[in-house]
């Protein structure tokens, strides 16, 4: 059996590496599928950030660490952070604190922590069973990714950025809009 290139020869041999893939690919999907299906807009953020770092797994089980790190970093930290900002600042009153209440009973954890749980013992795993790559791997470095996001990425780095800062202007944009309600007791109130 001829080996791909993308794949450790020792894991195909036993099959080591498409367990983990598979593994961490259907806690990937399963909560992608769970995210999407949340009422509440924080158990739908736990969910993706599950799927994220389920997303980072698969990239280290591919011999990219350094995206693995960036992916969890990028997107599991300072984009999530970012949505939590936007749902903070959207405070939806009563029933936004009535899901705050929820999310303190267990049970709002229970789905996230079980697949958390299994990415970092599949992690764990990966991490004790170490193996040379069947290819020629080139490593690159941050110096390596810098130079090319501010290189030939330039471009897509600003409009990123660009989205970004429209997406958070448009967020407080919503969060302070006055109500009809709010404006009709200041028009009666004057």
């Amino acid at each position: 059996m001829r080996a791909r290139p993308w794949m450790f020869t020792d894991f195909c041999r036993e099959g080591k590496m498409i367990a983990a893939f598979y593994t961490a690919s259907a806690v990937a999907i399963i909560a992608t599928i769970l995210m999407l299906t949340r009422v509440n807009a924080v158990h739908a953020l736990l969910h993706l950030i599950v799927s994220l770092l389920a997303v980072a797994v698969i990239l280290f089980d591919f011999g990219a660490p350094f995206a693995a790190a960036l992916e969890v970093i990028i997107y599991a930290g300072a984009i999530m952070v970012l949505f939590v900002f936007v749902v903070m600042l959207l405070n939806l009153g009563e029933a936004a604190a009535r899901a705050e209440r929820a999310l303190l009973k267990p049970s709002a954890w229970i789905g996230p922590s079980i697949l958390t749980l299994i990415l970092l013992a599949e992690f764990l795993w990966l991490l004790g069973h170490g193996v040379a790559p069947a290819v020629q791997v080139v490593s690159q470095g941050p110096v390596e990714v810098g130079m090319a996001l501010f290189g030939p990425y330039m471009l897509g780095v600003e409009l990123a950025s660009m989205l970004l800062l429209a997406g958070l202007v448009a967020a407080y944009h919503l969060g302070t809009a006055k109500s009809p309600r709010s404006e009709a007791t200041h028009a009666s109130h004057s």
